[in-house]
Order: C-alpha cells, then structure tokens, then sequence
C-alpha cells in the first residue's frame, strides 16, 4: 500500500488528488486530504462580491464533496511535517505516514504584519477582499460610498493573483460610474513595486488603462503602517496617503506549519521546491503546489491547474522508485476584468513575458493576448462552471495545455 498525504483541500490540494485518483498507475493507493476547515472558496469570485456581481453563497461549497470516492477527507489543523520520518503531524496528536507528501496549503493571509490594519477603522474605512467576510464587509461599504478618496493598497508581494488590486481598480471605476458618483471619487492605486505590473510590456499597457480612467498610481510606496483613526497609509520612508475608504491587499506568507517544519519553508514560508519539477528541497518525497511553493511565477489558479500535470507524474516516478522530470514552465494565464463587460488576457511563462497576440493558438486563437474585450470577459465568467466541473475533478480543459 503507498499512501499519499495531501495538505490543503483547496485548488492544489483538490486536482491533484482527483487526478492521481482517476489517473494513477500505481496499486493499492491511499489518498489522504488535510485542511482545518470544510469550506472550498471559489476565489476569483471574491473580486466580484463587493460590487453584487457575485453572492457569497454561489462561491463557497464543502471540500469533501469535490473529492472523487475512495479518498479520505480529513478535517484538522496541521502542526508541522517530519520530513525525515515522512510523517504529519496533526495539532491533536495523531500522525499521518506517508510515502510521498504534496503540500498544497494555499498562501496566509499575514494581517498582523503591518500595523494597524486591523486596528481602529478595521471594518470601517479600511476593508480587504480576500475572504468571504472581508468582500462581505466591503460591499455593504461600497453601497454607501460616493464621496471621498478611496485607496487600493498593495502592501507587498507576493500575493494570490498579482492582476487582482489592478482588476478592483477597474471594477470600482466602473462601479462608481454606474452609480453616477465618480466624479466625486478620487481612486488611488498605492503599489511598492516601480509600475503597475511586474512584467513590463504589460505594465505599460496596463498602467496607460489607469491613467485612462483616472486612477492615480502611486508607484514605491511600501505601507509600514495603517492608521485608520486618521484615516492615511504611511510607508516605511514616511510618505503619507490619506484616504476615506482603503481597500489594503494584506501581506502574504506560507502556512504556519511549513516555519515549524524543519528543512521545508524558504524565507516567506513557502516551501522551497525545484522550479521545474516541483520537488521540495526538504525531502526527495515531497513537493509541493499551487500558492503554497516558492515559484518565481504567479499565484494564480492556472498556474495550479498547469503544475499539476507535472507534480501528478513525478509523484509517481518517485513512489516507482524514478527521479522526476523538470517539465513545468512556469505557465500560468489570467484574466484581467476591466468593467464595462470586458475583460484583458495574459499568458506567460518563465522566459517569456506577457505580450499581445491571441490565445490559445498564435494568430488565430479566438482571445486577444492582452487586449480588452467582451470575449474574454465571458471567458473568466465561464471559467467558473468549469472550475467545478472540469479542472477540480482532475480533468483537461479541451485545447488549453
């Protein structure tokens, strides 16, 4: 019997246990998932709750039941991996052997890490999106507001989706048009990086969008403190933003167990993986997936959904005794929402940046690379009947590889 652990039950954690459950040549498998709760998020739909595009309920279902017979859900908070007895630790005691370990814990959300964000204003005048409560809380906020200076804040990367501060930027805009209030919205985008996107012909594109639509860009500015009592962002360099509304995208890091395991997280707390074959440094039976390793590609969900080939098959190599194959580029692609209906795309890898064409086929591909269109907007809407349907199940997406 080889027993395969998987930590986290969303994105990652889910395809490659669907897929090694549907796929696997090896015999008499074991599939175990961990994760402390039974709530699978659909988070690209996070963006859309704040502006009622999207109910809270439609984005949430149960783990387990996205998880193919034969595998075992487990509900449980982890307290640290034993890479050299290849065992998991629960925080209630119990032990969980295994021959390979996938580890597939998402990205945290390190609020503590810059001071007073949750402080005075937290719920207020200084809201986030990135969970269900937090793009809850926003809404109701936003209901309200039609006046003012608001601030979208990225305090560091990296984060979950780089696009999604850019994206909220465009939504609100449109937003607040729809309403009839823009003109008394200022619209700000603080960012410490040095343009409105790391990849450079797709900052520039992007950033032009921006100044398109009014939208300030306030480039190097990395928040040290939030004080919501007088309602400003401060950097570390002692710049000020004030503002009436904040929207602060938190600081990410590792789960807290990859800092209590020995040998497995690099400095961020993630796990430290070969960038091509998703294999932690930790332990030849390890590896890693989705936000929760340290690739120097975006944390999005297409990039899981092209790890998971590689991880899925390298897992096996390893239990059959093989060494694995660096065969992950780096792939990953996402859709921009830009409001009015339209929507950008962009799809790269580790060589090669962002550039316009058309995708998935160059020339003739029905979407544009990096161009606004409705077509594409109804793309990332349609991506999510298939997220349920067809990438968590562990199946392809017919033409997009």
């Amino acid at each position: 019997m080889k027993r395969i652990v998987i930590i986290g039950g969303g994105t990652g954690g889910t395809i490659v246990a669907n897929r090694l459950r549907r796929e696997t040549a090896v015999e008499e498998l074991h599939l175990t998932v961990v994760d402390r709760d039974d709530l699978h998020v659909y988070q690209p739909g996070l963006l859309f709750v704040p502006f009622g595009l999207e109910e809270p309920e439609d984005i949430v279902r149960p783990r387990h039941s996205q998880l193919h017979e034969g595998i075992e859900f487990i509900e449980a908070d982890v307290d640290l991996v034993d890479s050299e007895r290849s065992a998991v630790r629960l925080t209630d005691g119990r032990e969980l052997p295994y021959d390979a370990l996938i580890v597939a814990s998402g990205a945290a959300l390190l609020y503590e890490e810059t001071e007073g964000l949750r402080g005075p204003g937290w719920g207020e005048s200084v809201f986030s999106f990135y969970t269900v409560e937090d793009a809850t809380a926003l809404r109701d906020a936003l209901a309200d507001f039609d006046r003012g200076h608001l601030v979208v804040d990225l305090v560091d990367m990296p984060i979950k989706c780089p696009v999604a501060p850019l994206e909220f930027c465009f939504l609100v805009d449109w937003f607040l048009r729809e309403r009839g209030v823009r003109d008394a919205v200022e619209i700000t985008l603080a960012t410490p990086l040095d343009a409105a996107f790391t990849k450079p012909v797709a900052a520039e594109r992007l950033g032009g969008m921006l100044t398109g639509r009014g939208i300030g860009l306030e480039t190097e500015f990395a928040t040290g403190r939030v004080d919501g009592a007088e309602r400003k962002l401060i950097s570390w360099d002692e710049r000020e933003i004030p503002f009436d509304l904040a929207v602060v995208v938190p600081i990410h890091g590792g789960a807290p167990f990859i800092e209590r395991s020995p040998g497995l997280g690099e400095e961020l707390g993630f796990v430290d993986v070969d960038i091509h074959t998703l294999r932690a440094k930790a332990a030849p039976n390890v590896f890693a997936i989705g936000d929760a390793a340290s690739l120097p590609t975006s944390k999005a969900g297409s990039a899981t959904h092209f790890e998971a080939e590689t991880l899925c098959a390298n897992v096996e190599r390893v239990l059959g005794g093989e060494e694995p194959e660096g065969t992950y580029d780096g792939h990953v692609n996402c859709f921009i929402e830009s409001g009015f209906h339209k929507a950008l795309l962009i799809d790269f890898n580790y060589e090669v940046e962002p550039l316009p064409g058309r995708y998935p086929e160059p020339h003739v591909g029905p979407l544009a690379l990096l161009g606004e269109s409705r077509l594409n907007h109804l793309g990332k809407l349609a991506f999510q009947p298939l997220y349920w349907h067809v990438l968590l199940p562990g199946r392809d997406i017919p033409g997009v590889g």
